[in-house]
């Protein structure tokens, strides 16, 4: 289903999709950082592979985001949450098993949305200026 001008109306489990929770997701190829916040961007909670244990070049793989995904579908269920928005940024090993973890939690995802940054003025850099 692609998202049309009725999107931000529909009713998930009686909530309107425009106010479902939102859990982002920020994949680095160092780390993963996930934090869960309401529709208005305030943040209820947030987890990172740290947090969860690994660390130095263990945080930046896909067990230890899906571990930390996991982790954070328990506590957001302990919460009330049952539906969720997610939006991934970013390029890393933990991609695909941040969003499948979050399942594996227990959360029922509405919508993956990738918000990753592209750069479109990818030239190189100017020269350096003349010394006089």
């Amino acid at each position: 289903m692609f998202p049309d001008e009725n999107t931000p109306d529909l009713l998930i489990d009686g909530v309107r999709f425009a106010d479902l929770p939102i859990l982002h997701v920020k994949i680095s190829k160092n780390n993963t950082v996930m934090s869960l916040t309401n529709a208005k961007g305030d943040v209820q909670m947030y987890r990172t592979c740290g947090i969860e244990g690994f660390k130095n070049t263990r945080k930046g793989t896909n067990i230890a985001a899906q571990a930390t995904a996991i982790s954070l579908a328990t506590r957001a269920l302990d919460r009330g949450v049952k539906n969720v928005r997610v939006k991934v940024r970013g390029l890393g090993p933990g991609r695909m098993s941040a969003v499948k973890g979050v399942t594996m939690g227990g959360l029922n995802v509405v919508s993956i949305t990738d918000c990753t940054p592209i750069i479109w003025n990818n030239s190189p850099r100017p020269r350096k200026a003349k010394k006089l």
